[in-house]
């Protein structure tokens, strides 16, 4: 097989996560050791910046600056929620072919592998010697053929610790709250907030995920249970979560908005954690109920990155320039988690196997209640946190005897 000359396109698409730059960097500096390559481009705003040839030349980027871009949040090449159909590939194509690009890595989540299949598809009809692999984030750990995800670990992590402050919080002066963490059809981000537990009675004591129908009086009769426990109650629930019939919960107070890719808006807003806290007050006649939307924040947050999760999204992008360049070869690539204790290995899977597709929690990491998880995901999820997460601890020193109030 001939080595296929000329020039890389990287690009971002998508929510941003606390290591999809490393992803890039890991193209750019993998695809800088083969002489094949004449340059290396970003596209600005990920699909949209290769229609309007918005493009960096990363070839002329200093080695020092991709490192400390690397090890910054969100993404460096910025990006864009546009959803290519045929004829929008088509332009992008156009554009490919003018730029004599033939390596296109697009580092994305469902929509963006979708992308480079039907990019990877009007290039064999075109005859077109072009590389297009699809290298793998999300925070929502949704994607399929993967064990977990790029940017999960360290999204994970924020909320795991988010919930071990608020669990602090809500010991010292007890009360009732919510915590509405992303996620519209899999629950993985809300059920990490179960990894900040300690002690039998830390929260969240209980967890909601988009994979189990969610019913309000069974709601009420849990919270009611815990409360009379504990005299607190800590809650973790996705944003997606909905009724039997499947209608999202958030739809009870809002309307239907919907986003660029015809997904219903769930984030930017306080109304599911604002309708579940007033339904706890009527159903329960608690008065100290609080909740929080965590929307954007684990996304992009400084200084809560797993350093496993950073590791690994440099490796899958230095994997697929390696695919493409060595093996000249089309695809997604998927990590796997090949040994019981931790370590993980790298597969270029059929694109076919990962474009539009949903991951979800399986079963047997969702407890029989439906309103917690189970050991299996805590040490499924637990390495993914990184090796130096932090612990709350609490004073063990004993109790001075009462004298006037035995």
């Amino acid at each position: 097989m001939s080595r296929l000359e000329g020039k890389v396109l990287v690009a971002q698409g998508g929510g941003p996560t606390p290591v999809i730059n490393q992803s890039v960097v890991g193209v750019a500096l993998e695809a800088r050791k083969f002489t094949q390559v004449s340059s290396i481009y970003g596209a600005v705003h990920g699909v949209r910046g290769i229609i309007e040839e918005n493009f960096v030349d990363l070839t002329r980027e200093t080695t020092h600056n991709l490192e400390q871009v690397a090890d910054t949040p969100s993404s460096g090449l910025l990006s864009t929620r546009d959803k290519p159909d045929e004829e929008y590939c088509a332009r992008m194509f156009k554009v490919m072919q003018a730029h004599d690009i033939r390596y296109f890595f697009y580092v994305g989540g469902n929509d963006s592998s979708d992308t480079v299949r039907i990019v990877n598809e009007q290039a064999q009809q075109a005859n077109y010697e072009l590389r297009a692999i699809h290298i793998p984030k999300t925070i929502d750990n949704d994607l399929m053929e993967n064990d977990h995800c790029p940017g999960f670990g360290s999204a994970a992590r924020f909320v795991a610790q988010a919930f071990t402050g608020v669990n602090l919080d809500n010991r010292a002066l007890k009360g009732v709250y919510i915590g509405v963490v992303m996620g519209r059809h899999a629950g993985f981000l809300t059920a990490s907030s179960a990894l900040g537990r300690k002690y039998y009675d830390d929260g969240p004591h209980l967890v909601y995920v988009p994979e189990r129908a969610f019913d309000t009086e069974k709601f009420l009769a849990d919270v009611d249970r815990v409360y009379s426990k504990f005299g607190m109650c800590t809650i973790a629930v996705s944003e997606g979560i909905s009724d039997k019939d499947g209608n999202p919960m958030i739809t009870k107070l809002m309307g239907e908005e919907r986003d660029a890719h015809g997904n219903l808006q769930l984030s930017g807003t306080g109304a599911l954690g604002d309708l579940l806290s007033q339904t706890i007050k009527d159903g329960l006649k608690l008065k100290r109920v609080r909740s929080d939307t965590y929307g954007y924040l684990q996304r992009c947050f400084m200084g809560c990155r797993s350093d496993r999760d950073a590791h690994e999204a440099r490796e899958v992008g230095e994997k697929a320039v390696q695919y493409a360049m060595w093996d000249n070869v089309d695809g997604s690539i998927a990590i796997r988690r090949p040994v019981l204790n931790y370590s993980v290995d790298y597969e270029l899977v059929p694109i076919e196997k990962v474009a539009g597709k949903t991951r979800h929690m399986p079963d047997n990491f969702i407890n029989a209640d439906a309103n917690g998880v189970t050991e299996d995901f805590l040490n499924y999820c637990r390495p993914l946190l990184g090796s130096d997460f932090p612990q709350a601890h609490r004073l063990r020193a004993p109790m001075v005897p009462k004298i006037l109030h035995k």
